[in-house]
C-alpha cells in the first residue's frame, strides 16, 4: 500500500511532440495506404460505417476522424476479476500487472537441464505455481501441451488454467474453432453472458500480421471479443528491419497504424468494448536472423509505443521480463530485470513475459520463481519514497544520537516492512560467515528449484466441483471431435 505523501518514479521515453508526429504519420498511412483485412465479414462492417474499401485487395482506408471517433468510445480503464468473482486488477492508468509469457512450446527441465516439449501435467504444475506467487498477479495460457490434439490446445489450456489457479488470465486462440468453447467456459465460471461482461475474467490476445495486415483468425477473435464484451489485447509484433522499418521510430509508426486499425474495428462492432493497446515489439538480429526480445532496442520500441498509448489514454500491454537465453544464466538475469523494471517505471498495465526463455518458446519454473522476486522489487520501486514524518529525520536523529544507532528507535519497527522489501529464500542475502565454509553456496537456480518443490507441495486451488464438471464436459466434447477419447490425467 502506498503512503499518501509519496513520490513514485516514472519514465517517459518520448517527448509529447515526438508522439504527436508519430500519430500524425500513422493517421496519414491509415487514410492513404490502408490496412489489409483477410476476413470478408470485416470488410462488410467497415463498409457499413462508411469507410472506403478495395474489395479486390481486401484493403480498408481509415479517415482520421473515423479513428478518432472510436478512440472516444474505447474505455480508458477496466477491471479484471478472478475465478471467484472478486475484483483482482485494474487495467489502465499506471497500474502494473505481471503475468507469465504465453504460448511457449517447451519447458526447461530442472532435473536434466535440457528443454523438452511441454505436457499437460507441466501446464497444470505451472498453474499451481502461479497460484502461490504473490507478485505474479495474473495467469496466462502459458504452455502449449504436446499431448493433446492441436485443435483443442487453446481451449484445453484455458480449462487447465481455470481449474488450477484462481487469478485472472491472459489467453488467445490459434484456431478459429477455439473461440466459442473458450467463451462458453468463461460464461460458465462467471454465471452467464452479462455477468462475464460485468466481471471480465480473461483478456484475449489478438495479433495483427505485420506489415499492415489483419488475418482472418485474429480479426475474427477481435470481433467475437467485442461482441461478448470480453477485453481484447491487440498484440502488434513489428520486427524492425524485417516486417517493419529498420528505424525504431518508423517501426513505432507502423505499430500505431496496425493497432489503431484493430481498435477501430472493435469499437465499430461494439462501442465501449475494452481494448488494450499492446505489443511484442522486437528487432531482427541481422547476424543470427533471430528476434531478440531481450535486446535493449526491443525495450526501446516498447517504451516508445507505450508513450503513444498513454498519450491516447488507452490501457497498455507489453512483452517484457523475458530472456532470449537458453538457460538460467547472467544473460537471463539482466535481460529479464531490465524489462521488469522499465515496465514498472513506465506504468505498463499488463506485462507478459516472466518465466520465459529462448525467444518466447520455453518456460522455466525456476526462472518464474526468481522473476516473482524481481517483480516484488519492482512493486517496491513503484511505491516510491514516502515522506512518513515531518521532519523526516531531525527528530529521529536527535532521539538516537546518544546510542549511535537506530535499531531500538520505535520508527524502525513501525516502518520496517513498509520501507524494505523482504525477498524469499530464492534470493541469497547471507554472508559467507553465515554459511558452511565446507560447502559452496547454493546457486540461484538450485535455490529456485527448492522453492518450486516447496510451492508445489502446498495445497492447490480447486474450483467449485459443479463448475469443474461443466467445464470438463465441454472439454471432453471438444476432444472427441478430434479423435481423443480421454484427456490426459493431471
Amino acid at each position: 500500500m502506498t503512503h499518501p505523501n509519496f513520490f513514485r518514479p516514472r519514465l517517459q521515453f518520448l517527448p509529447r511532440n515526438f508522439v504527436e508526429r508519430i500519430l500524425d504519420e500513422a493517421f496519414d498511412i491509415l487514410a492513404t495506404a490502408g490496412i489489409q483485412f483477410e476476413n470478408p465479414a470485416v470488410l462488410k462492417i467497415f463498409a457499413e460505417h462508411g469507410l472506403r474499401i478495395d474489395e479486390e485487395k481486401h484493403l480498408v482506408y481509415f479517415p482520421r476522424d473515423a479513428v478518432e471517433k472510436t478512440l472516444q468510445t474505447a474505455p480508458k480503464t477496466f477491471s479484471l476479476f478472478d475465478v471467484n468473482g472478486e475484483r483482482a486488477r485494474t487495467v489502465g492508468g499506471d497500474e502494473v500487472t505481471y503475468d507469465p509469457g504465453s504460448a511457449a512450446l517447451k519447458v526447461l527441465d530442472a532435473k536434466t537441464g535440457k528443454m523438452r516439449h511441454a505436457l499437460s501435467e507441466d501446464y497444470a504444475q505451472l498453474s499451481r505455481l502461479v497460484e502461490h506467487l504473490d507478485h505474479v498477479k495474473a495467469h496466462s495460457t502459458a504452455l502449449v501441451p504436446s499431448d493433446v490434439p492441436v485443435e483443442i490446445s487453446d481451449s484445453y489450456r484455458l480449462y487447465l488454467a481455470l481449474t488450477h489457479c484462481h487469478k485472472p488470465l491472459i489467453t488467445g486462440i490459434f484456431q478459429i474453432s477455439s473461440q466459442q468453447p473458450m467463451l462458453e467456459m468463461l460464461r460458465i465460471v462467471r454465471g452467464g453472458s452479462q455477468a462475464l461482461r460485468d466481471k471480465p475474467l480473461a483478456i484475449f490476445d489478438c495479433c495483427p500480421s505485420s506489415p499492415l495486415r489483419w488475418s482472418d483468425l485474429t480479426s475474427h477473435s477481435l470481433i467475437e471479443c467485442a461482441k461478448a464484451g470480453v477485453p481484447a489485447e491487440i498484440v502488434t509484433v513489428p520486427l524492425a528491419g524485417a516486417t517493419s522499418p529498420i528505424t525504431l521510430s518508423g517501426s513505432v509508426v507502423q505499430h500505431a497504424v496496425e493497432t489503431l486499425a484493430g481498435l477501430t474495428l472493435a469499437q465499430m462492432v461494439n462501442p465501449g468494448a475494452p481494448v488494450v493497446f499492446g505489443g511484442a515489439a522486437s528487432i531482427m538480429d541481422m547476424k543470427t536472423a533471430t528476434t531478440p526480445f531481450g535486446s535493449i532496442e526491443s525495450t526501446m520500441l516498447t517504451l516508445a509505443y507505450i508513450d503513444v498509448a498513454k498519450y491516447l489514454g488507452l490501457p497498455t500491454h507489453a512483452y517484457l521480463g523475458l530472456s532470449d537465453s537458453k538457460t538460467l544464466d547472467l544473460q537471463a538475469g539482466y535481460e529479464t530485470y531490465q524489462g521488469i523494471l522499465f515496465a514498472a517505471l513506465a506504468g505498463i498495465n499488463i506485462v507478459s513475459g516472466v518465466g520465459i526463455l529462448d525467444y518466447i518458446t520455453c518456460h522455466s519454473f525456476e526462472k518464474l520463481v526468481i522473476d516473482n522476486e524481481l517483480c516484488g522489487m519492482a512493486y517496491r520501486m513503484m511505491q516510491g519514497l514516502a515522506e512518513r514524518d515531518r521532519p523526516m529525520a531531525k527528530t529521529i536523529i536527535a532521539e538516537s544520537r546518544e546510542l549511535g544507532y537506530f535499531l531500538e528507535h520505535p520508527t524502525t519497527m513501525q516502518y520496517l516492512r513498509d520501507e524494505q522489501f523482504f525477498p524469499a529464500k530464492v534470493v541469497d542475502r547471507t554472508s559467507m560467515q553465515m554459511v558452511d565454509a565446507e560447502e559452496p553456496p547454493a546457486r540461484d537456480w538450485e535455490r529456485a528449484a527448492k522453492t518450486v518443490e516447496t510451492l508445489l507441495a502446498k495445497p492447490a486451488f480447486e474450483i467449485e466441483a459443479g463448475l469443474k464438471s461443466e467445464l470438463l464436459k465441454i472439454m471432453r466434447s471438444e476432444a472427441k471431435k478430434w479423435g481423443m477419447e480421454e484427456l490426459p490425467i493431471v
